[in-house]
């Protein structure tokens, strides 16, 4: 194969390469601690039973401060918690992770493609070989 096609062929491998390299070194070196619900955004402790259940002494918080179990004490003052004070905040990355779970993999299989493809470019695997002589036909090529 000539140097300059050879060459061609590194070149789109490279280009391939970058181009599906790119959004899975992204994704990999993205901060972790993003995917937490937002604080403004809390969910009340009633309607995240569904995702959690907080014990406290081996019983449901939600009946704990229900009952008027729960005290907070700031700057020496003692107030009973009520249902309204308690917000949940969910880690969310267990999800986003599964979902973009096929997508990294067609990224990451696009990155072994172009990299063999750069490999057999720059290697010259590529070319194309003649035969070397006539096929042999007839009785003689059973010999």
């Amino acid at each position: 194969m000539p140097r300059r096609t050879r060459l061609y062929y590194a070149f789109l491998g490279v280009v391939m390469l970058s181009t599906v390299a790119a959004p899975l070194m992204r994704e990999l070196s993205q901060r972790r601690d993003i995917w937490w619900t937002p604080s403004a955004l809390m969910v009340p402790l009633a309607e995240g039973k569904d995702r959690v259940v907080i014990y406290a002494r081996g019983k449901p918080l939600l009946d704990l401060v229900q009952v008027g179990a729960v005290r907070l004490e700031e700057h020496g003052t003692t107030t009973t918690l009520t249902a309204g004070e308690l917000g949940l905040r969910f880690n969310n990355w267990d999800r986003v992770r599964a979902a973009r779970l096929p997508l990294m993999l067609m990224y990451a299989a696009g990155c072994g493609v172009s990299a063999f493809l750069i490999l057999l470019g720059l290697t010259g695997r590529l070319t194309y070989r003649p035969e070397k002589g006539p096929p042999a036909t007839g009785p003689q090529s059973l010999r």
